[in-house]
């Protein structure tokens, strides 16, 4: 690991967190021996307060008896911890700022957010301060840093890594995520945090070996950017014509239409939209769709945390203040029926859709990091574009992965693969096998339109 000898304000706290003593012997087949990583200060370990991003949580809360799982593996391969990092707070928000510890400083985009909640965790890997970092993803929080710091994010299909002394945003959504600068390491912890393939089995190299049969990448997911000048999806498609071939059908057709014909409860979403939800800038059913996430999110927030926020009255920073009152303050109940059928049905038919060797490649986010203090109006237009896209893999509960294409006009610019449940190792390899040309298409195209 370099030291860049500045933190970027990445972390709430330094220190040293050294693997379980071993013999040389045993250290040497370690899979991240060598390896530093950070923590996100929503993961528990030992003695240690988790602050969950605020002063009065930690204020009020013991510290932890007991290690997330997802450190304690990533220490088990070997890894060193080298400190907690900072977060928004209460997890509730994907821009990067906190009022409180500072926002951590993006290294890839100057004056632009880091993205959130797992702000710090993406910085200190983009700052080379550690060569991975864990976070969590409920709404977006690996995958939207990860795209606006320029390095790679996954966020794992939900249920499969432990939650386990995580402090929860909302279990129905919530995952543990990592950060990494390459592809390498990323698959290293990736093997490391996911459930080990059985045994005497070929089914890891067979995973490995697999090649997507059919591409998507939805020609309307694509309209929902900002601007069209990076040529993003020109870019996918042509690295996907050159590494597949003819052994993946590319189809460009509509997810927004795909959504409305095979989800039938979502047309109960699509009257209350809002002018901006509703707009050419975004996917109408997609909008609907991440409605439907957004609201079952803030059920589950409120009832995780309505009781300690009404007793301690915490001092929160601008724009999670009313975030956490609305959630606090709202009664879905009635609506939770048809809440939950929209997401069974969403996730029965993107898993028809995907089947077990299909991708699904689009936007990580809908532009370049805004600004910091941007304008909260401008912001809010930003959020709902950002939702839309980061809802599909949210509510589905599939995996997805952040891949940087180098950066344009002085900001980041990334895509994502999304694979089904459980598709995780698949999802990696292909991303491997695409990333090469992924980069040269976006060099040739920038050169271009430069």
């Amino acid at each position: 690991m370099e030291d860049s000898g500045d933190d970027h304000d990445a972390f709430i706290e330094k220190f040293i967190l050294p693997p379980p003593p071993s013999s040389d012997h045993h250290q040497q087949q370690l899979p991240l021996r060598g390896l530093t990583f950070a923590i996100k200060d929503i993961f528990d370990v030992a003695g240690r307060v988790t602050g969950f991003g605020t002063p009065d949580w930690a204020r009020t809360h013991a510290p932890a008896a007991a290690t997330a799982p997802a450190v304690l593996a990533a220490l088990a391969a070997g890894a060193t911890g080298v400190g907690k990092t900072v977060m928004d707070e209460m997890a509730y928000s994907i821009n990067g700022e906190n009022a409180h510890y500072g926002t951590p400083a993006n290294p890839c985009a100057p004056g632009r957010v880091p993205g959130g909640s797992s702000s710090g965790s993406a910085v200190a890997v983009a700052a080379s301060l550690a060569d991975f970092a864990l976070g969590t993803d409920t709404g977006g929080s690996v995958r939207v840093p990860a795209a606006y710091c320029g390095i790679f994010g996954l966020r794992p299909s939900h249920g499969l890594v432990s939650t386990e002394n995580v402090v929860p945003m909302a279990q129905m959504f919530d995952t543990v995520g990592w950060f990494a600068r390459d592809l390498p390491t990323l698959s290293r912890v990736t093997d490391v945090m996911l459930p080990p393939v059985p045994a005497a089995t070929d089914v890891d190299a067979e995973i490995r070996r697999r090649r997507p049969s059919r591409v998507i990448i939805p020609a309307d997911c694509f309209k929902i950017l900002g601007s069209v000048d990076d040529h993003t999806y020109e870019i996918l498609n042509a690295s996907a014509a050159k590494i597949f071939g003819s052994d993946a059908m590319v189809d460009n057709g509509s997810l927004g239409d795909f959504v409305s014909r095979n989800v039938p409860s979502i047309g109960k979403f699509m009257t209350d939209l809002t002018a901006v939800e509703a707009s050419s800038s975004c996917v109408p059913a997609l909008s609907a769709i991440s409605r439907v996430m957004r609201v079952l999110q803030r059920s589950e927030f409120k009832a995780n945390h309505a009781e300690w926020v009404n007793t301690v009255k915490p001092n929160l920073g601008p724009g999670i203040r009313e975030r956490v009152r609305e959630a606090i303050a709202s009664d879905d109940e009635s609506a939770m029926d048809d809440l939950h059928a929209v997401r069974t049905e969403f996730k029965s038919a993107l898993a028809a859709l995907l089947k077990e060797d299909g991708i699904l490649a689009i936007p990580t986010v809908p532009g370049a990091p805004p600004r910091l203090r941007m304008d909260a109006t401008l912001l809010e237009d930003f959020r709902a574009r950002a939702f839309s896209l980061l809802s599909i893999a949210g509510l589905s509960g599939f995996c997805q992965v952040s891949i940087p294409l180098g950066t344009r006009d002085g900001v980041p610019v990334s895509v994502s693969l999304l694979a089904g449940h459980g598709g995780d190792r698949f999802l990696v390899a292909v991303a491997q096998e695409l990333h090469e040309a992924l980069q040269a298409e976006a060099a040739a195209a920038w050169g271009l339109s430069a």
